[in-house]
């Protein structure tokens, strides 16, 4: 969980019956899935998408996924996802998504990223600015994005 300087940003998305097998519970390889989604919100909201990191000469990969299964979800779930980024160093960054059922509260999965920053052109490793770094840390504290298709009245 992130500590105090790191305020999570909130994801909710809904399981899709397209997502899951034949018992209604989702395909594990769709928690990778789920964890990219939440990447590229938590970017949109932080620093207004890849195509801005892309305008800078930037671009990041992934070069480690790890994915901690806890509990199954199903079909038509509402699964919330904190979203944040716990380290940047001098090249690469760690970014942490908690999957949970959102009524529950139920853990599912935990997801940890880790992203290299390269040039957009070279793709070759190179430093994360310092303004950046900062904008990573602390840029989506406390946006929620909706995804679930909850009408807010």
């Amino acid at each position: 969980m992130p500590n105090s300087a790191n305020i999570p940003m909130k994801v909710l998305i809904r399981v899709r019956y397209a997502e899951c097998d034949a018992q209604q519970v989702v395909f594990n390889s769709r928690y990778a899935e789920y964890a990219d989604l939440a990447a590229t919100e938590f970017m949109r909201a932080a620093i207004g998408g890849f195509n801005k990191l892309l305008e800078q000469g930037l671009d990041n990969q992934v070069v480690n996924l790890n994915l901690s299964w806890q509990s199954p979800a199903k079909f038509d779930d509402v699964i919330e996802m904190s979203v944040w980024v716990s380290k940047v160093g001098n090249t690469s960054f760690t970014l942490h998504v908690e999957m949970c059922q959102q009524d529950s509260r139920q853990p599912i999965c935990l997801a940890e990223v880790i992203y290299v920053m390269v040039d957009a052109s070279t793709y070759k490793k190179t430093e994360i600015k310092q303004n950046l770094k900062q904008t990573l840390l602390h840029g989506s504290a406390g946006v929620c994005v909706n995804l679930a298709g909850f009408i807010d009245s």
